[in-house]
């Protein structure tokens, strides 16, 4: 009887303790989503990080925001150094293929134009490479570049609104310009005067969250098929 009664008193405080367990916060670990989508980063040198540890480019600082802010992205970056929107072109059929990426961010076009290529190839490049995105069934940031002004201003202004031409033609969302904030400052770069030192990489992270965080699916929705 003794035996039967400190069960009845145990079981009689069973609900409270539920309750004050389900009332104690998770550690920021256990709070965040389960993995449920991919974000593909297809870039160039400036989102390969170049010249940098790869913990300190801005796109491995955005997998840690995303991580440490509940959101559920696996973050791929496929971007490859030297890039052309033409080498892009070649190979995002494959790399969609096997990521199948909800979120693409296209930061190409800048190799393009330190090269001088026709700003009517960069314009068909990045239309076709961001309308293959979207026909995979991802959402698409496309992030714009420039070109120094010893390219000409008629060549270097063009340029400039090719990106936006892309985006209002295609509808995607756009970062204007990667390296607004930073470009006019030498110091925030390496000595080819061209790659951002690692100490510039946040604010390039800054610079595309403001376009990218419309896109994503925010944490209290992971999950849920999208």
């Amino acid at each position: 009887m003794n035996l039967v009664l400190r069960m009845a008193r145990c079981l009689r405080w069973l609900p409270i303790m539920v309750a004050s367990a389900l009332l104690c916060p998770l550690p920021a670990a256990a709070r965040a989503q389960p993995i449920s989508a991919t974000l593909l980063v297809f870039g160039d040198s400036l989102s390969a990080g170049y010249g940098i540890r790869a913990e300190e480019g801005w796109v491995a600082l955005l997998t840690r925001r995303l991580e440490s802010e509940g959101y559920g992205y696996r973050v791929v970056n496929a971007s490859v150094s030297g890039e052309t929107t033409a080498g892009g072109l070649a190979r995002i059929g494959h790399v969609l293929a096997v990521q199948r990426p909800a979120i693409v961010v296209i930061e190409l076009g800048a190799n393009d134009g330190l090269r001088g290529l026709p700003v009517t190839e960069l314009r068909r490049n990045l239309g076709q490479i961001a309308s293959r995105a979207r026909d995979s069934g991802a959402q698409v940031l496309l992030v714009g570049a420039r070109v120094p002004s010893n390219y000409g201003p008629a060549y270097s202004e063009d340029f400039y609104a090719s990106f936006a031409t892309v985006a209002r033609e295609q509808k995607l969302a756009l970062v204007p310009f990667l390296l607004e904030g930073i470009a006019l400052d030498e110091r925030n770069f390496q000595e080819d005067r061209l790659h951002p030192l690692a100490a510039a990489q946040p604010r390039l992270l800054d610079n595309v969250w403001h376009g990218l965080k419309p896109l994503l699916v925010p944490p209290a929705r992971h999950g849920v098929p999208h």
